[in-house]
């Protein structure tokens, strides 16, 4: 068992996140309110991130959620990937209503 580094474009923000366990579940680990958790086993695709830069393995996806070419294009469920090196995602669909809700409302504030 590894632990790699996640980071979150959009935020800014990073979590260590351990090979044998789901992008997802070390995303939960921020305490950020609202991350859609969902049925955590690829079934409702609330989770999709898109990878930017790094290596991971990959469980099978609902094509309904995740087509051939949005797997090309690195868009995956977080729940259905673990870290083999360091990674940099976006948030994408309701994902990123979710995290990058509270950064919004922090721009607002000032």
């Amino acid at each position: 068992m590894s632990a790699f580094q996640i980071r979150i474009i959009e935020t800014g923000e990073c979590f260590p996140c351990d090979s044998d366990q789901s992008v997802l579940e070390g995303m939960v680990k921020l305490g950020k309110r609202g991350i859609p958790a969902g049925c955590r086993g690829g079934a409702c695709g609330v989770c999709k991130v898109e990878v930017v830069s790094g290596s991971l393995e990959r469980k099978v996806m609902s094509r309904s959620h995740v087509s051939e070419e949005d797997e090309k294009n690195g868009r995956v469920l977080a729940c259905r990937i673990s870290p083999s090196s360091d990674l940099e995602l976006r948030v994408i669909g309701g994902m990123k209503r979710s995290v990058c809700k509270q950064e919004s409302e922090k721009s607002f504030l000032k």
